[in-house]
């Protein structure tokens, strides 16, 4: 696999990441719908109705960005959602969307390290996370901050990108995730960089069983899965 152009020895993974969405932010929701022709927005509003059936009541979502699924989380009334990620400018342009779309009185956000979290034991009664584990420098340690701050019985939903297995959807995906997408994505935002990343992350991520199975080993007693669209995609619901 190439090495990312944002592999700086000087620096580690987070400082990293966090400088890779500072710099993408302002173009961010538009390249998400765009290079996934609006795809994701489909597959956030499964991942809500998934969590609706556990009724929560304080919702974090982690790694929130510009707040895409906190805002449609939204729909099923918690009564506090908190936005959480490492990247200020990411969280500037989500504050702002939430206020235009007065839900500034529901949602609230933070800026913090995600293997570290600011929060009390058994302080949640659900997280959400949306293609941002990937991106945690130390996996497990991440699980378990959410195993942490989850309250008994509360559950982690987390979408994330995934690799599609079977001819030809497998290598048709590769293609467009490994030449297009860099080449759109560079071209749009100005950050090619950010845009090699991408795919180079998603074929590192142990994703499908492995990933239920870091799960199981993070303390959560329960968890299954929902492959979306031929595999480009899963959600993973893991209860503590």
């Amino acid at each position: 696999m190439a090495v990312s152009p944002y592999q700086d020895s000087e620096k580690n993974k987070k400082q990293q990441v966090e400088q890779m969405f500072d710099n993408i932010a302002p173009k961010y929701d538009f390249l998400n719908h765009f290079l996934s022709l609006g795809i994701d927005k489909l597959w956030r509003k499964k991942a809500v109705r998934i969590l609706k059936a556990y009724n929560p009541s304080r919702l974090l979502d982690v790694a929130t960005g510009t707040g895409d699924f906190a805002i449609e989380a939204s729909r099923i009334a918690p009564k506090e959602i908190v936005g959480f990620d490492l990247s200020e400018q990411m969280i500037k342009v989500g504050a702002e969307k939430v206020k235009r779309l007065k839900l500034d009185h529901l949602i609230s956000f933070k800026k913090g390290d995600s293997e570290d979290m600011p929060f009390d034991d058994a302080s949640f009664d659900a997280i959400t996370v949306a293609f941002g584990v990937r991106n945690f420098e130390h996996l497990e340690k991440g699980l378990q901050e959410f195993h942490r701050v989850l309250k008994p019985g509360g559950v982690a939903i987390v979408l994330e990108f995934s690799k599609p297995k079977y001819f030809p959807f497998k290598q048709l995906y590769k293609f467009y995730f490994f030449h297009i997408l860099p080449l759109l994505g560079g071209m749009i935002s100005k950050d090619a960089s950010a845009y090699s990343y991408l795919p180079e992350s998603v074929m590192a991520f142990p994703d499908d069983q492995d990933f239920l199975n870091i799960l199981t080993n993070c303390g959560f007693s329960e968890s299954r899965q929902w492959r979306l669209t031929s595999g480009i995609a899963t959600i993973y619901l893991a209860q503590k």
